[in-house]
């Protein structure tokens, strides 16, 4: 395979014959993974679903919630994001999307101190979310997401949920979710759920940044725990260009959803095949 070099936010990727090396610099800390490509055999053994975006619509929520703090921080209130920015404000951290507006709009502001403002409205909008007020509509499930869901786990297939997103953030967009499509309970419908982790209040908790997406942990360990090291038997589905190098660091093949920023950002190149519905992801998957 002749080297492609290129470059994405906080991530560059070269390939090579069997495989790539990607370097990911998230908030000062690099990172290089040595990734060998995996032949994926179906049946899969298990199906790791990213959460925004792939299962549920609201990337737009979650766009708008960076554009309301940087109209905060920047005391402009007329500040808009253009279609450019929208690869670099959607699939990663609150952080990184917030250090992205801050270097580019040469906004003159700390980037922890912003992401506190991001939190802070991220709170008050969930809130008013979950009592009925608000945006009641931001979390839309992608069309047939039960039926996929329900078929793939009565085929005996483990499912894992898989969110950069903090507790607090993730967790009532699922349930929320989950209510609508007349699921149940997602803490018992899915094998695993994993996420950013809790946001820090005192001396506990974490920052949910720095073994989130683009990294492969959040992908790593939950792979792990539902198939082993059967990394032939795995197989992720994502919207965004960090989702897919975090599941394919992981060493996991990856089913890229068309309405995403892949094509974009040129990660669909990494997908196993894109696909426009979960009807054709099930072809692969089974």
């Amino acid at each position: 395979m002749a080297e492609n070099k290129y470059k994405l936010q906080g991530i560059e990727i070269r390939d090579r014959e069997g495989g790539f090396d990607c370097d990911v610099n998230t908030l000062s800390v690099k990172a290089t993974y040595h990734v060998d490509d995996v032949k994926f055999e179906p049946r899969a053994k298990a199906l790791l679903m990213d959460l925004d975006g792939t299962s549920v619509k609201s990337e737009e929520f979650w766009i708008w919630l960076i554009e309301k703090t940087v109209k905060e921080i920047s005391k402009n209130d007329k500040f808009e994001l253009s279609e450019a920015d929208i690869p670099f404000v959607s699939g990663y951290t609150s952080i990184q999307h917030l250090e992205y507006c801050i270097k580019k709009y040469g906004i003159n502001a700390d980037v922890f101190e912003a992401d506190k403002v991001y939190h802070k409205l991220a709170a008050f909008e969930l809130n008013e979310i979950m009592e009925g007020r608000g945006n009641t509509s931001a979390f839309k499930p992608r069309e047939h997401l039960k039926e996929f869901l329900t078929e793939v786990k009565n085929a005996g297939v483990k499912i894992g949920l898989v969110t950069s997103g903090l507790d607090y953030k993730a967790i009532p967009e699922v349930v929320s979710t989950f209510r609508e499509i007349g699921l149940g309970d997602p803490l018992e419908f899915y094998d695993a759920i994993i996420t950013g982790g809790k946001r820090k209040i005192g001396n506990y908790g974490t920052m949910g940044e720095l073994c989130a997406k683009p990294h492969p942990w959040i992908y790593a360990e939950i792979g792990t725990a539902l198939a082993g090291n059967e990394n032939n038997k795995i197989i992720a589905m994502e919207d965004s260009s960090s989702g897919v190098v975090s599941a394919r660091t992981a060493g996991y093949n990856v089913i890229g959803l068309n309405d995403g920023n892949l094509i974009k950002s040129g990660t669909d190149k990494l997908c196993i095949k894109c696909v426009d519905n979960f009807d054709e992801a099930l072809k692969i998957i089974l």
